[in-house]
Order: structure tokens, then C-alpha cells, then sequence
């Protein structure tokens, strides 16, 4: 936290009026865009997209999760996957959240230093039968909690996020499989990318990491992150 303080207060990260906007997706209402023109001369207790260095991603996946090897359209479990050799199917799910978060955290190195926790909640992906056919939806779910790193005090959630992608089925996913899109590289780059949208930013209060939002006198009607004096 420190260092983020320091690096704010000397202007050498962020890009500030342009790097931490709220992200559409995500934002609270009371959200303040960065570019707002008449800005207030300081703006307090207002949301907005804090850049985030996610330090390390820890990956829960409950031994209590049901777990369906039968090959019909839906099994009733909370585990189903396909994607690679009958095995732990526990042990493959959790390597492919592991293998996502990598891809999906790189490169998010500057800002508040947390620790990210998800909780796989439900891995459904299609059986046999339903890939060999029609196919449907990887249905991926999980509980996603940010800590800060320093203290692993909770920042945000737990928060159920949704990951569902689309499953080939058919000719399409034989296509697939022969090119190389397999369903573990689906599943592993929908992760990934949602991991990604999740962990980019954190909106919330500034005052609660040390920040302050101010209008920039550089920059008239455009709002800046600075640490507190």
C-alpha cells in the first residue's frame, strides 16, 4: 500500500485521468467518470475503479461438490466435465481455474496489492451424449472474494460470478476438436478473460485505501487519484 501511495503522489502510475475509469459493467450508482467536465473542486465517499495488483489468486474447489460421471443430457451434480481422462475430476477442475487465473491475472501489477479467492460453486459442463448432438452451456460458477494483500482484510464479496459459455455439439465441436479448441481451452480462456474483467479494477470509496479524487489542476473537468496528504 505504501508503495501505490508513493508512486500515486509522485504521478507515475495510472495514467490517472485515463487508466481508472469505471468500468461499465461494474459500476455503483454515485460512480464518477474521470473525464466528467465541471468536476467538483474534490469529490468524497464516491465509487470509483481503483486499479488492482493481484498479488495471488487462491483457488477453492469443495471436496463436498457432487461430482457425475453418467453420460445423459443433464446429469444432476455439481461437476460435470468431459474435457479430459476419467480422473480426479476435483484435482482437473481446480488445475484449470489455477491455469485461467495465471492468464487472466498477468499483468495486473499496479495499483492496491490483493489477494483473490474463488470458490468453485458449479463446473457443469455437457456430457457425451449432449456434445455429440446438440450441444449447450459450460455452465462455470464460483464465489469470488478480494483480501487485501497486506492485511487480508475483505475488500469486496464473496460475490457469485457467472462464467457460462457457449459448448459446441455436432460437427462444430468435432471441427473444433480437429483444429485444437478443445473444451478445456474454451473453458480455461472463458476464465480467464472473466477472471481478467473481475480483477482489473475494484470500484469503491478511495478513502478506504489512502486516496483522495480531486479535480486535476493540470486538466480542468478532468478528476485525478492522489494520495491523502
Amino acid at each position: 500500500m505504501k508503495a501505490f501511495k508513493t508512486l500515486l503522489s509522485l504521478g507515475l502510475v495510472l495514467g490517472l485521468s485515463a487508466c481508472v475509469q469505471p468500468e461499465a459493467t461494474r459500476s455503483a450508482p454515485g460512480t464518477v467518470s474521470l473525464a466528467t467536465k465541471d468536476a467538483p473542486l474534490a469529490v468524497k465517499e464516491r465509487a470509483v475503479a481503483i486499479p488492482l495488483n493481484v498479488t495471488q489468486v487462491v483457488v477453492k474447489v469443495p471436496a463436498a461438490l457432487r461430482v457425475s460421471e453418467a453420460d445423459t443430457w443433464y446429469p444432476i451434480a455439481d461437476v460435470v466435465w468431459r474435457g479430459e481422462p476419467r480422473g480426479n475430476r476435483l484435482l482437473q477442475v481446480k488445475s484449470i481455474f489455477d491455469e485461467a487465473a495465471a492468464k487472466g491475472t498477468a499483468g495486473l501489477n499496479s495499483g492496491v496489492a490483493v489477494v483473490a479467492e474463488v470458490e468453485v460453486v458449479r463446473f457443469h459442463c455437457v456430457t457425451e451424449k449432449t456434445r455429440n448432438t446438440i450441444g449447450g452451456t459450460h455452465a462455470l460458477h464460483f464465489k469470488l472474494t478480494i483480501r487485501d494483500a497486506a492485511t487480508g482484510a475483505v475488500l469486496d464479496g464473496p460475490r457469485l460470478v457467472n462464467a457460462d459459455v457457449k459448448a459446441a455439439g455436432g460437427a462444430k465441436a468435432i471441427a473444433e476438436d480437429y483444429a485444437g479448441r478443445t473444451q478445456r481451452v474454451v473453458v480455461v480462456e472463458r476464465l480467464a478473460q472473466v477472471l481478467h474483467d473481475e480483477l482489473d479494477t475494484l470500484t469503491a470509496d478511495p478513502s478506504r485505501f489512502g486516496l483522495v479524487l480531486s479535480s486535476s489542476d493540470s486538466r480542468p473537468g478532468t478528476l485525478v487519484l492522489s494520495a491523502m496528504n
